[in-house]
């Protein structure tokens, strides 16, 4: 007997091929996509999950295929036009990928998450302003959904707009408690503001379940250093180096905390300075 039902029976395959994706096993499903493809061609549910599948399996330009072929069948698709911009933005085609995410919220003004990925987009464009906008938008039409919010959070910050970056990831947190990382950004943004005890008491409470996180430990070194308790800082900056060495040196010889310790023969010694 096929395990995956007969094969004639495309409710069964496409059934077994989504419960595949659950259990994230894209490329289980793609075969199970494709079985349902032979027998019916232009299966809309068989297609935009197999575009999703090669998606998450990096096949972005034959996922492109996969919406394309949907938007043939509706052109006013807002998912098929908004995962099509995700395939065409990891392919490098930023300005198809804009083109596209524009098509969905004209095919669907309340898609959120096409707002979303043109904020994403935007910010990478270093187009951050208007990003925030439509990120906004993202924000109103989902508030539940912490993904823009969180965003705003992170862009906020690369502008130097500290304390507006504290209140989004203050929020996300709030409504969502077990965001780890909005968490995370909380301290990171204390420390932005100077608040180096009240950063190093959220990294604290993160390092307690996590121990062996390298971004924690690195950024708690940098707040026990502006504290100017150096050798606990050394201490962590040498337990971070040991889990990223490349990354770690990188980030520690432009850090400007760490400025005063340049002439620590430690410090040089560990970031090779």
């Amino acid at each position: 007997m096929d395990l995956f039902g007969s094969k004639d029976n495309v409710e069964d395959l496409l059934y077994n091929a989504m419960s595949l994706m659950e259990k994230n096993q894209p490329k289980g499903a793609i075969s199970l996509f494709n079985k349902i493809l032979k027998q019916d061609a232009k299966n809309t549910s068989a297609l935009f999950n197999k575009g999703i599948s090669l998606n998450q399996i990096k096949k972005y330009s034959d996922a492109i295929t996969c919406f394309d072929i949907l938007l043939e069948i509706n052109p006013n698709d807002a998912q098929a036009w908004n995962n099509r911009g995700i395939a065409m933005a990891e392919n490098g085609n930023i300005q198809a990928a804009a083109e596209c995410y524009d098509k969905a919220i004209e095919s669907d003004p309340k898609n959120a998450s096409s707002y979303f990925n043109k904020g994403v987009l935007l910010d990478k464009l270093q187009e951050k302003e208007e990003a925030l906008q439509v990120l906004d938008k993202a924000i109103t039409i989902e508030p539940r959904k912490p993904n823009a919010l969180f965003y705003k959070g992170i862009i906020l910050g690369k502008m130097k707009k500290h304390e507006e970056s504290l209140n989004c990831f203050d929020t996300v947190y709030k409504n969502n408690p077990s965001h780890m990382d909005a968490f995370f950004h909380i301290g990171i943004e204390l420390a932005e503001l100077g608040k180096h005890e009240k950063a190093i008491e959220i990294f604290d409470k993160i390092l307690s379940k996590h121990k062996d996180n390298v971004n924690i430990i690195y950024a708690k070194s940098r707040s026990k250093a502006a504290l100017g308790n150096y050798p606990e800082s050394l201490e962590l900056l040498k337990q971070s180096i040991s889990k990223n060495p490349k990354i770690i040196r990188s980030w520690a010889k432009e850090e400007p905390i760490f400025k005063k310790l340049h002439t620590n023969d430690q410090f040089r010694k560990l970031v090779k300075l």
